[in-house]
């Protein structure tokens, strides 16, 4: 009887954690978002330097006042189609874990951002089976508003832990 009243507690607080406000922004004609407390900002697109030998979607680093930030293309990374950039393309700023206990700030290229919204636990639903063989550990959530599905990525998991080391050393070795 306690270990159920204890079950359904963490179930209640882990969907809980789901809940709450949310940037939402196009991507290939779809609407996806990234919790706000993540987003440190919103800049147009601008001058990309690009870095030598890194993955397609890296798509180099940028100075924002002074400090050296990597960038990926968020469209590469999900395997989308290459689109070329325009006016409302732009960069959100986000501030993940670098998986060595460090923080690390990086743009995200997306088609346009949409708006904020505060998203209700009760609105959000499981991501959907899709097979074993898809990886969907870095959705959080399928988020139904206004009638549309917004899908919730948890942007700590977008990128593999050793992923995000490594172009956060790249950030690095271009500051220096």
């Amino acid at each position: 009887m306690q270990v159920d009243t204890e079950i359904k507690r963490e179930l209640a607080e882990s969907d809980k954690a789901k809940e709450g406000k949310f940037l939402t922004f196009a991507l290939c004609g779809e609407e996806y978002g990234v919790e706000i407390l993540k987003v440190k900002e919103i800049i147009g697109i601008m001058n990309i330097t690009p870095v030598p030998q890194t993955p397609s979607f890296v798509k180099g680093v940028i100075n924002l006042r002074g400090k050296v930030i990597p960038v990926i293309d968020l469209r590469l990374k999900f395997g989308m189609e290459k689109q070329d950039y325009d006016e409302r393309t732009c960069i959100i700023v986000i501030d993940i874990p670098d998986g060595t206990g460090k923080r690390i700030v990086m743009g995200i290229v997306v088609d346009s951002v949409s708006e904020v919204l505060t998203i209700r636990n009760e609105d959000i639903e499981d991501t959907p089976a899709f097979g074993a063989r898809m990886n969907t550990g870095f959705i959080m959530g399928m988020a139904k508003v206004k009638g549309a599905v917004k899908i919730l990525l948890d942007i700590d998991k977008v990128l593999a832990a050793d992923e995000v080391t490594t172009i956060g050393a790249m950030a690095q070795q271009q500051q220096e």
